[in-house]
C-alpha cells in the first residue's frame, strides 16, 4: 500500500519560514519523480517545485529564490523548505510522486498571516 505522508504545516507570519517534510512508503522512493503542489482556496491545484530522481530541481516563478525542494532517499522523504513566505503562499500543499503512475498525499495546510 502506497502512503504519502506531509507534515510541517502550520500558521507563520509574513517573512517567517516553514519546512514541508513528506514520507513515502510502497514505492521505490528513489526512482521516483517527486513534487510539491498546492492549491488554494477557490483556485486550481499548482506545482511548486519538482525534482527528480537524479536530484534536478525545478520550481515555479512565484516561490523562486525563497523555496528550497529536496530528498533524502535513505530516509524515504522528501522536504520543502519555505523562506520569507507571503501570504499569497497560503495554500492545501501535497506530496505528489511520479513515474508509470502518480500518487498523491492528503495535503498539509499552510497558513501565512499577521
Amino acid at each position: 500500500q502506497v502512503q504519502l505522508v506531509e507534515s510541517g504545516g502550520g500558521l507563520v507570519q509574513p517573512g517567517g519560514s516553514l519546512r514541508l517534510s513528506c514520507a513515502a512508503s510502497g514505492i521505490s522512493f528513489s526512482i521516483y519523480r517527486m513534487a510539491w503542489y498546492r492549491q488554494a482556496p477557490g483556485k486550481q491545484r499548482e506545482v511548486v517545485a519538482m525534482i527528480t530522481r537524479d536530484g534536478i530541481t525545478n520550481y515555479a516563478d512565484s516561490v523562486k529564490g525563497r523555496f528550497t525542494i529536496s530528498r533524502e532517499n535513505a530516509k524515504n522523504t522528501m522536504y520543502l523548505q519555505m523562506n520569507s513566505l507571503k501570504p499569497e503562499d497560503t495554500a492545501v500543499y501535497y506530496c505528489n510522486a511520479a513515474r508509470l503512475i502518480e500518487y498523491w498525499g492528503q495535503g498539509t495546510q499552510v497558513t501565512v498571516s499577521s
